[in-house]
């Protein structure tokens, strides 16, 4: 069962153009809670742990989009009359591709398969969390091949054990948040997932439900920038999962709409970089005036499938590197 955590994670959160709000002083009259600092002030506190801010070199699985195109509509960005450009998609893919290993990141590249369009999106495929494996279970039948051809790459090369969901469960809807799991579900992944996540990984879940059709996997409405900052779409999300993010986060972004429009928060980071789209003008401003380093890419020819940076990446691995003294 997933478990919500609280205690001294739960102290405040960043919202837009306002103030950082600390959850540890009692609500006054009409539930509002004293003001600590203003953001401009959060932003200088963790623009000075920047210096310190040490990225994490990741191990990447990607997929060449050979076959991407959209030939049905199995989420709300999906329209096969407006097909992707497939020069323009091969630029982007290879963009983000030397960007990740421009960043010292390693990506291992898997055969796409004739007959299956959305294989580019990698994060989908299984989950892998300290070398792990959960396979992912598919909610539509046009992906469901995917999790085959995943999981019999993942055990050739050596990662497991391996498990398969007994829920269905996709890839993007489950994020590492490095304390915890956090499970996205309402759209393309099932709530019980919890179960087989925690029983995995043996890490706590926390689910949290989806509401808004647009952001049909949890990667598409929320990043996490590292175990203690993440950034989030509030419309994407219920009351109830909306406040258990503001308990678990010590900072919490809220993306506006334009940036969430545009699939400004499928993002990679690692720690220090953060590989997001360019198109995201506030929230790459938000971003960077926490002490990270926002590395714009385009990845529009993909967002026509509802997919961005994090969709065409599987994550294999990560070592977190010294801090130089």
């Amino acid at each position: 069962m997933a478990r919500r955590l609280t205690g001294p994670a739960r102290r405040r959160r960043l919202i837009p153009g306002g103030s950082l709000i600390r959850h540890d002083i009692p609500a006054g009259p009409g539930g509002h809670r004293p003001v600590a600092a203003s953001a401009g002030d959060a932003a200088t506190l963790e623009a000075a742990k920047a210096a310190r801010r040490v990225p994490v070199t990741h191990t990447f699985l990607m997929c060449p989009p050979e076959f991407f195109a959209v030939e049905y509509a199995i989420n709300a960005w999906m329209d096969p009359r407006d097909p992707p450009d497939r020069a323009c998609a091969w630029a982007q893919w290879r963009q983000l591709r030397a960007t990740l290993t421009g960043l010292g990141h390693a990506v291992h590249t898997i055969d796409p398969v004739p007959g299956l369009p959305d294989m580019v999106f990698a994060a989908d495929g299984a989950t892998l969390i300290g070398g792990k494996v959960l396979s992912a279970r598919f909610r539509w039948p046009q992906r469901a091949p995917e999790s085959a051809a995943y999981l019999h790459w993942l055990t050739r090369n050596g990662y497991g054990p391996a498990a398969e969901a007994r829920a269905v469960t996709e890839g993007g809807d489950v994020v590492d948040a490095g304390r915890v799991i956090l499970a996205g579900y309402g759209f393309r992944t099932d709530q019980a997932a919890a179960g087989d996540l925690e029983a995995l990984f043996g890490l706590p879940v926390l689910s949290l439900r989806l509401v808004n059709e647009r952001f049909y996997h949890l990667d598409t409405a929320l990043c996490v920038l590292d175990d203690d900052c993440a950034a989030y779409y509030p419309a994407a999300f219920d009351e109830p999962s909306r406040a258990t993010l503001a308990g678990h986060f010590p900072v919490l972004v809220e993306a506006e709409d334009q940036d969430a429009e545009v699939l400004g928060l499928n993002v990679v980071s690692d720690g220090r970089h953060v590989v997001m789209s360019g198109q995201a003008a506030g929230l790459t401003r938000r971003i960077a005036a926490l002490g990270f380093t926002p590395v714009p890419v385009d990845m529009s020819e993909f967002r026509k499938s509802g997919g961005g940076p994090r969709c065409c990446t599987l994550e294999l691995g990560k070592v977190r590197m010294r801090a130089a003294p």
